[in-house]
Formats: structure tokens, C-alpha cells, sequence
């Protein structure tokens, strides 16, 4: 009778480890991705002290920009680089052409303004290629690799987390290491004083919208192929739950924001296996909620930085 019961207490406990494991597995490759884009947030935040609302609408831009370019060459690789540096040239004209003739005293127009620019690009978008979903290839197969009978992660998935990883590695040391980078972080936390020893802070500002734009714009690529599709609001979703990880992390944390990017990614990745799809975002907007209690600067926030 021991043994019976213990082969069936194994059969049962094997499908639910299976699944456990894919679905972790899969929430850490979506979390990649929201992390990337919380990232983007973040960036922007620290180089114009405001978030940029317009961030989805944008980042969907330049991968259409990549769908044409793949499209026409063939190359999926050619459409990634177009995409990246699309994204850094969009995010230099609006902060230039735009966002600089916003008064900076009060953050409702530059708010106005950012919600125009998303009508505008999201209905630009519907009328040059239409409101339909026009399905994207990915690279690499999303079939996932077999390991001892568990289904985990894919190629796709793994070429995911090795570019979110190589990226946000760069940035890092961009950022910490580099005078570029310390230019940029005096820019955000001390701008007059900036400009006193001689850093050109509206250049480095403008460097941090290019910089953040470019990073959405690859973290909304990466997203498109395991979606519906590429259509004008792509990225509506991918914003929502970036922005409430960038929350969760704080605002002016890159650490914060791939931290809390992977956490939803996992959370909402098991909320919708083990109960829905619907029920996920109520998941993450309970966590939010409760950071948000307990820490209401996030939890890797500096208030000084916050207040700076």
C-alpha cells in the first residue's frame, strides 16, 4: 500500500513541478523584458525628473521602423539596429523639438503634452499601416528545451535574457564608470551646480531620452514576437506593468528596476498559470499597492535622490 500511495503522490507531484519550473522559466524571460523597459523609465526620470508617458507610444515607433526593415532585407539583425537607433533619434527630437518648450515650473503640460504625442503617434501609426496585428517572427524558435522531461526556457527566450543582460551591463557601466556617465547623473541630481563646473546639462539630458528611448524601443521588439503581434498599442500593456515595477523599485533606481522588472514578470507569470490571465494584473497591482505602504519612495529608493 506504501508504495502505491508513494508512485502516485510522484505522478502527481511531477506535472506540478513541471509546471512550476516552465512557468518560472517564463516569467524570468517576460521579467527581462519588463525590466528593460522599467529601465527606460528610470533613465528618462533621473535625466528630466518627470515620467515620460508617451513612453509606449514611442518605443512602438521605431519597431515598426524595424518590422519595415526586416521586411525588405530579410534581416532580422538589420531591423534591431534600425530600431535601436530610431529609438535614440525619436527620443533626441521630442525632447528638443517638443518637450524643451514645455515650462519645466509645473509637470501638468509636459503630463498634456506627452498624452497628445500618443494620440498622435498611436493614430499616425493606424493610418500609415493600419489598426491590424501584423504578426512578427522571432530570430530564434520559442519552442522550449526538454530537461529531464521539464519543458524551460526556449532559444528565444534564453537570446532574451543574454541581450536584457548585455544591455543592462552597459548601461551600468555607462553609468558608474564612465565620465559620460557621471555627467549624466550630476546633470539629473544637481543641474545648476552642473553648470557651474561646465557639464552642458541640456545635452545630457537629451543623451538620457535617447538613451531611454532606445532601450523601450528594444525591449518593445524583443515583446512584439511572443505577443499578438505588432499593432499601434503593442506596447500599452508593456508600459503599465514596467511603470508599476519602476514604482515598485523607485523611480530613480536602475537596480530597483531590474529587481522589481523580474518580479512582476515571475508574478504575473504564475498568476496567469495558476489562475488567469485576467487575475494578473490585479496581482501586480496588489504588490504595488503594498510597496507602496510600506515604502512609498520604493524599495530601492534614495529619498535624497528623490527629492534632489
Amino acid at each position: 500500500m506504501a508504495p502505491h500511495m508513494a508512485t502516485e503522490a510522484a505522478t502527481q507531484i511531477g506535472p506540478a513541478v513541471e509546471r512550476l519550473v516552465f512557468l518560472l522559466s517564463t516569467g524570468l524571460a517576460r521579467g527581462a523584458v519588463l525590466a528593460l523597459f522599467a529601465l527606460s523609465l528610470v533613465i528618462v526620470y533621473r535625466a528630466a525628473r518627470a515620467v515620460n508617458f508617451a513612453q509606449a507610444a514611442m518605443a512602438i515607433v521605431p519597431v515598426y521602423v524595424a518590422f519595415a526593415v526586416t521586411s525588405a532585407s530579410g534581416s532580422y539583425w538589420l531591423g534591431l539596429a534600425a530600431a535601436v537607433a530610431v529609438g535614440a533619434l525619436l527620443g533626441a527630437v521630442v525632447e528638443r523639438r517638443l518637450l524643451r518648450l514645455v515650462p519645466q515650473d509645473n509637470p501638468l503640460p509636459g503630463i498634456i503634452v506627452a498624452i497628445g504625442l500618443v494620440m498622435v503617434l498611436q493614430a499616425g501609426l493606424a493610418i500609415t499601416f493600419g489598426p491590424d496585428h501584423r504578426p512578427v517572427h522571432a530570430p530564434f524558435s520559442q519552442r522550449p528545451f526538454e530537461v529531464a522531461g521539464i519543458n524551460v526556457l526556449s532559444p528565444y527566450d534564453l537570446f532574451v535574457l543574454v541581450v536584457a543582460a548585455v544591455v543592462m551591463g552597459s548601461l551600468a557601466v555607462l553609468f558608474n564608470h564612465t565620465s559620460v556617465g557621471l555627467q549624466l547623473r550630476a546633470a539629473a541630481f544637481a543641474p545648476e551646480t552642473s553648470r557651474l563646473l561646465g557639464i552642458r546639462v541640456p545635452r545630457m539630458v537629451t543623451l538620457g531620452w535617447m538613451l531611454s528611448i532606445a532601450t523601450a524601443a528594444l525591449a518593445a521588439l524583443l515583446l512584439v514576437p511572443t505577443g499578438l503581434g505588432l499593432d499601434p498599442h503593442a506596447a500599452d500593456v508593456l508600459f503599465v506593468n514596467a511603470f508599476a515595477a519602476a514604482v515598485i523599485g523607485g523611480l530613480d533606481s536602475p537596480v530597483g528596476a531590474l529587481v522589481a522588472g523580474l518580479v512582476v514578470g515571475v508574478l504575473a507569470s504564475l498568476v496567469t498559470g495558476y489562475a488567469s490571465a485576467a487575475t494578473a494584473p490585479l496581482a501586480v497591482l496588489a504588490l504595488l499597492t503594498v510597496v507602496l505602504l510600506v515604502r512609498p519612495h520604493g524599495l530601492f529608493a534614495a529619498r535624497e535622490a528623490r527629492t534632489a
